[in-house]
């Protein structure tokens, strides 16, 4: 009896590739490839490199499985279990978000703020992934970090990618809503923070990667999204060293309005910051002495 023949690697991720474009997934050949490169094990050159050879036996009920679930929505991040941000690897779990290219910008803006200390502290409110505290804190050799989140589960996945990246060390894991965990006294040359924004009748409407795969915890911003920042604007000042600063990543639109929220509860140089796509994404307001 003649064993059916194994199709191709190229012939296998294309087919995947053409499954997806069919529902209308923009991103359908890297989301192929990248399915493929899990499955059967190997990077993206190997991949290339193999594209007429046999797929392996053991790695096709894998991609087709993944398959299935790329084609019923689940993000490829989700799929993988891991996320790339500003060059480094994060795993993720049910309780965080993926990482987005958008929150490179308050590494940036934070680094622009700390670089010059010789000894920089700062505090990451809601880390999630932990993926801001640890890529600062990679640039940063001297820096040590507070992270807080409220789930249990998304610091087991902070610590986890802390411990991968080695900066676990300089990081103090504090589980508790907001400053909560936070003793009154304890002071830092910056707070960090991408809070929920989403107002809550919203998120029904987002689209169904993020709606039925990220965690509504991490996205629900109360009724006008902006929940979370009347508590940092309220209580972030007691928590700056004199001429210290937060940079806060937010909703498309929101910028004017946490600007003046900030500036009524006492903080100076509230800037607004685009991303790539020129909306407006993070503010920077500084503390003063």
């Amino acid at each position: 009896m003649t064993r059916p023949t194994r199709p191709r690697v190229g012939a296998a991720w294309r087919q995947l590739r053409d499954q997806l474009a069919d529902i209308g997934i923009e991103t359908a050949s890297l989301d192929a490839r990248l399915l493929a490169q899990q499955a059967f094990g190997w990077d993206a050159v190997q991949l290339a490199m193999r594209e007429n050879d046999p797929a392996p036996v053991k790695g096709l009920p894998r991609l087709a499985a993944f398959g299935q679930r790329r084609l019923a929505g689940e993000p490829v991040a989700r799929i993988l279990g891991e996320k790339e941000f500003y060059g480094l690897s994060f795993a993720l779990s049910p309780d965080t978000l993926v990482p987005r290219p958008e929150t490179e910008l308050v590494v940036d803006l934070a680094h622009n703020g700390l670089k010059d200390i010789k000894a920089p502290r700062f505090i990451d409110l809601g880390t999630g992934t932990g993926c801001i505290a640890i890529a600062l804190l990679k640039k940063l050799p001297r820096a040590e970090a507070i992270v807080t989140d409220l789930s249990a589960g998304a610091l087991d996945t902070a610590r986890g990618n802390a411990e991968r990246h080695g900066v676990a060390a300089r990081i103090d894991f504090r589980q508790g809503d907001w400053f909560a965990p936070i003793a009154a006294d304890e002071t830092v040359d910056i707070i960090v923070s991408n809070p929920p924004y989403i107002a809550h009748a919203a998120i029904a409407t987002l689209d169904t990667e993020v709606r039925d795969s990220d965690p509504h915890l991490a996205l629900d911003g109360g009724s006008d999204g902006l929940d979370p920042y009347r508590v940092l604007a309220r209580d972030s000042g007691r928590h700056l060293t004199p001429n210290g600063a937060i940079v806060l990543e937010h909703g498309t639109g929101q910028s004017s309005v946490l600007a003046s929220l900030f500036r009524r509860h006492g903080f100076v140089n509230t800037v607004r910051h685009d991303d790539l796509s020129g909306h407006d994404r993070v503010l920077f307001a500084v503390w003063p002495d």
